[in-house]
């Protein structure tokens, strides 16, 4: 057994897991399956992952699509990481990701991560004003 396997079965018998994905990553937390191949061999999968609803996103700028427009761009220029194009597509509910951008004149919604509450207008935050 290596050293790395060895620590990562430690660290699962004492239920300190570890992700394999960066905490960044739009797989960072999702869970993983076993499941049987015809010939007996066993492989890991990712369960399936769930975009939340746009609710769950607080909105901190729009974008117009420009021709030209790719979501990496648009990740580095309003969230500091092109690896961050994700999420826009989740806040768009985008399946398909190239379709955000392929019509001009569309608005995207460029948010905070899912979860993180933002500042409205009235300097408060998304619960409402005081």
């Amino acid at each position: 057994m290596s050293t790395n396997s060895a620590i990562q079965a430690f660290l699962e018998d004492k239920g300190l897991t570890t992700s394999p994905y960066a905490a960044d990553s739009r797989y960072r937390g999702l869970a993983t399956r076993q499941i049987a191949l015809p010939d007996g061999r066993l492989i890991r999968i990712l369960a399936r992952r769930f975009i939340a609803p746009s609710s769950a996103f607080a909105q901190i700028a729009q974008h117009e699509v420009v021709a030209g427009d790719r979501l990496d761009n648009l990740a580095a220029h309003y969230l500091g990481d092109p690896l961050l194009f994700w999420r826009i597509a989740d806040a768009n509910g985008a399946m398909s990701p190239d379709a955000l951008t392929a019509t001009a004149g569309r608005r995207l919604r460029i948010t905070l991560a899912e979860g993180v509450s933002g500042i409205d207008q009235d300097g408060f935050d998304d619960g409402g004003s005081r």
